[in-house]
């Protein structure tokens, strides 16, 4: 039976749960998700996981920090202080926003405390620090 291997196109379905938590996502009942193997497009712990599955065949895998979203970096988190920020932005936490670096690059933070003076705003990747257990799926090889 033909196996996955670096450089296949695959479609998979996963379950994600973070820290033994409820799901925190599914895409059992979606369209399945296609990438190829070792070129970035997905985690490279999922992506290395894939490799050497059949089509039909499913694993479960913990995938630590270094290999998903990297560890949770403490410089990518900023406080801003109200006055910065436009009198009708109402910020809550949790919400999230796009913003643009100095090089009029894109990012995106979370806004993960708030006083009367302050914001504070994570621009870590959600998932960053944290240890992902998949539930993968190989549906077909490309």
């Amino acid at each position: 039976m033909t196996k996955a291997k670096e450089g296949d196109r695959v479609k998979v379905k996963y379950t994600l749960t973070v820290d033994n938590k409820p799901v925190a996502e599914n895409t059992k009942d979606m369209e399945p998700i296609e990438f190829k193997i070792n070129t970035g497009e997905a985690i490279s712990g999922f992506e290395q996981t894939v490799i050497g599955m059949s089509p039909g065949e499913t694993k479960s895998v913990e995938i630590p920090p270094e290999k998903a979203y990297g560890e949770h970096c403490d410089e990518l988190v900023m406080k801003v202080n109200r006055k910065d920020l436009p009198e009708d932005l109402n910020l809550q936490v949790g919400q999230q926003l796009r913003l643009e670096s100095e090089k009029h690059e894109p990012f995106m933070v979370t806004v993960t405390g708030a006083s009367e003076s302050e914001v504070i705003m994570d621009a870590n990747h959600p998932l960053a620090g944290k240890k992902l257990n998949f539930d993968i799926e190989l549906l077909e090889i490309l």
